[in-house]
Parts: structure tokens; sequence; C-alpha cells
């Protein structure tokens, strides 16, 4: 098989949770580029809505659905639109994920709870229910969307988010006990661990009153800069097509060279 062979994803469905924006959006424009299906979902339609319309662009098919990834009765509602609409699931992007920043002395338990339902139960609770599905058909490709914080803490001043750290923590070890536990049935399972990325979920580092934070941040980072679309799309590609057929259980980092420190 050539290299442009194992990168070609055409005829192939994916499901990116939290797709209508950021890391999500960036990972399931890559895929499309290489010619999968999508379904996009999240609790923003609207944001679904506009980036299934701009993948549509790339000549493939997608569908947005509203989905809170905590809710069991979303999910089987989007697993099973996904497979009344397109008969298959060959992969599944776990990017869906939500924190919250405050000091830990007071780190409020209604944020810890549900950060923890929708970090961790969520992507559990999806995961159960397309593995079956990829069982079925012979095989598929799991993606995790960690942090480099699963794997390290982070300054109060920096990073206040003592849950969201914990969550993914927890989504590390997921990903090396399903890879361990579905590799007899042909299902993959890598994670990716971003760093500092200009999203949503970051733009709290770009407020005036954050730039001492920022500049520090970026004093940390030996590439001095922060993450954007070309710099993770194509590691989401790679994961998800047969390039990355020897592989499963890695959490790859993608953070400017921070964790090699």
């Amino acid at each position: 098989m050539n290299a442009k062979e194992m990168f070609n994803l055409s005829g192939k469905t994916a499901i990116v949770t939290g797709g209508g924006r950021g890391i999500g959006k960036f990972i399931a424009t890559g895929l499309a580029e290489a010619g999968a299906n999508l379904v996009i979902a999240s609790r923003k339609l609207q944001n679904c809505q506009n980036t299934a319309n701009e993948l549509e662009n790339l000549g493939i098919k997608a569908l947005a659905l509203k989905m809170d990834v905590s809710i069991k009765e979303d999910v089987d509602h989007v697993v099973d639109e996904t497979m009344k609409t397109f008969k298959r699931i060959d992969i599944l992007v776990n990017n869906a994920g939500i924190t919250w920043g405050a000091p830990t002395l007071n780190f409020p338990l209604d944020k810890w709870e549900k950060i923890m339902d929708v970090n961790v139960k969520g992507v559990w609770m999806i995961t159960q229910r397309v593995i079956n599905i990829m069982k079925d058909m012979g095989g598929g490709k799991i993606i995790n969307i960690s942090s480099i914080y699963g794997a390290r803490g982070s300054l109060e001043e920096f990073h206040p988010a003592v849950a969201y750290n914990s969550s993914k923590a927890a989504i590390d070890l997921l990903t090396k006990n399903l890879a361990l536990k579905l590799a007899r049935y042909k299902i993959y399972v890598n994670a990716i661990a971003p760093g500092f990325f200009n999203t949503d979920m970051m733009k709290y580092l770009f407020q005036p009153e954050m730039k001492g934070a920022l500049d520090a941040i970026l004093g940390f980072i030996p590439l001095a800069r922060i993450g954007e679309i070309d710099d993770i799309k194509a590691l989401g590609l790679f994961l998800a097509s047969s390039a990355s057929n020897y592989m499963t259980g890695a959490v790859i980092p993608v953070d400017g060279g921070l964790m090699a420190m």
C-alpha cells in the first residue's frame, strides 16, 4: 500500500464529539479532507451545523446532531442516527470536554462532578456503544483527546483546573486499558494530548489581564508559540487511517516540546 492509499478515508464514517469548534473541528476537517463522511455532535447544534456545512464543501457528507455526551439518551440518539444515515462507524473522536477554573482550595463540587460526567463518563458511554458496532464490523479507530495536563500537574497561577487535569489523567489510562482489551477485535485506541492551542477553551489566556501568564507560558514552550489547526489535524488523520495500524495505547503530546522538559 502506498502512502496516499494509507491516508485515504473515502467511504469511512467518523463521529467527532465536540466537533463544532476548536480541536474537534480541526481534526474533523482533516478527516473530511481525506474523504471521510462526518457526524459532528455537541451541545450547540448551530456550531455543529456550521461546521457540517463547511465540510460538505469538501465533497463529503456531514451530519450535524445535538448531543450532551453526559446524557445517555443523547449518546444513543447520535449513534443510532449515524447508523441509520451511514450504516457504519469506522472512527470515533472523543473530543467533547469542558473545564472550569477555580482556586483548588475552594473548587466547587458541582463543577468537579460536571467535568467528570462530560470528560470521563461521557467518553466511556459513547465509546462502549461504538466499540460494539466496530467489533461486529471487524475493527475501527478510537481517538481520545486528552491533554498534557493528564500526565503532569499545573501551577495554580497558569492553569487552576484541578478537576480538568484529573479527568484527562483518567482518559489517558482508559486509552491504555481499552487498547489492550480491544486489540483482539482490531479496534485501535490512541490519544492525543494537546498543549496550549488557540481555541475557545483557551481564550481566557488571551485576555489583557492574562498577558503576564501567557508570556510566561510561551517562555516554557520550546517552540515559543501557541498551537494552530495545522499542528494537529494531520495527527488526527494519521491515527484514524491505516497508516497507524501498528499503534495502539499511545498518548501522543502535541505541545511545542513542553512535555520534553
